[in-house]
């Protein structure tokens, strides 16, 4: 475990090695780990995988236990993910694409964002190459903004919520790499809202990207919602979005 030290990890996470890879997992979310958690073969062998998702970042919902569990493989996007598909280039364990993110969720966790629960992350080494899975706890009773902007209007409470949402990540210096309507998930509740998907994510100083990323989320709006109804997603409902983010600036403290 010493080698992750500098990762600022808790006494509950557990570093585990095993044939052709190692894995990352929080002893406090679930027992002994075993390399099959990141197999969907090995959950189908027990009878808890739910389903599978659909699209290139399908993921796997798994029942087990009494928990409700989303095991994500990784996968290449662009034309690279001809050649590539699933393989990444090795630069060490701490480098691998589902270490980083889950030791992002975990500190955004830690700090109280709305995020997912990371449960467990590993990597598969052959050569100069490496595939690498993702276990997060699954949140209940949700849908993505994408799901639910296609079916129709949403209140406007639900904009001014998800505005100040945007302002905790971003005011705290949580850069999203993919921040689209997607992997945007809302609750019951209008403040029930959670962000998703942090692969390639980063801490960094607030600045042009905060902008970036919202530019980003209407982008992906507007084109799920293009020839619908206005009212699927209508100028007000951005502009409410907007005014709410902005208003959660702190203000200035006035000079003495």
């Amino acid at each position: 475990m010493a080698r992750f030290d500098f990762m600022a990890l808790g006494a509950e996470v557990r570093f585990l090695e095993f044939a052709g890879g190692a894995m990352l997992y929080d002893s406090s979310r679930a027992g002994n780990a075993v390399a099959g958690w990141l197999d969907p073969a090995w959950w189908q062998g027990r009878g808890e995988l739910e389903r599978a998702g659909a699209g290139r970042g399908a993921a796997y919902f798994i029942e087990a236990d009494g928990r409700s569990l989303v095991l994500r493989h990784y996968r290449r996007g662009g034309l690279v993910a001809r050649f590539l598909r699933d393989r990444y280039f090795w630069r060490g364990a701490p480098r691998t694409r589902a270490f980083r993110e889950w030791h992002l969720l975990y500190q955004l966790q830690r700090a109280g964002l709305p995020v997912p629960v990371p449960v467990a992350a590993g990597y598969r080494r052959r050569g100069q190459a490496y595939t690498c899975d993702l276990l997060v706890q699954r949140i209940p009773a949700t849908r993505t903004l994408a799901q639910l902007a296609i079916e129709g209007p949403l209140p406007i409470a639900r904009w001014i919520a998800l505005g100040r949402v945007l302002r905790q990540f971003h005011v705290r210096g949580v850069c999203h790499a993919d921040l689209n309507a997607h992997n945007v998930l809302l609750g019951e509740a209008t403040d029930d809202i959670w962000l998703l998907d942090f692969d390639r994510g980063s801490l960094r100083a607030p600045g042009w990207w905060c902008d970036a990323n919202l530019a980003r989320l209407h982008r992906s709006l507007a084109k799920l919602t293009a020839g619908l109804p206005l009212e699927h997603f209508a100028p007000t409902d951005w502009q409410a979005l907007l005014d709410s983010y902005f208003a959660a600036v702190p203000a200035p403290v006035p000079a003495a």
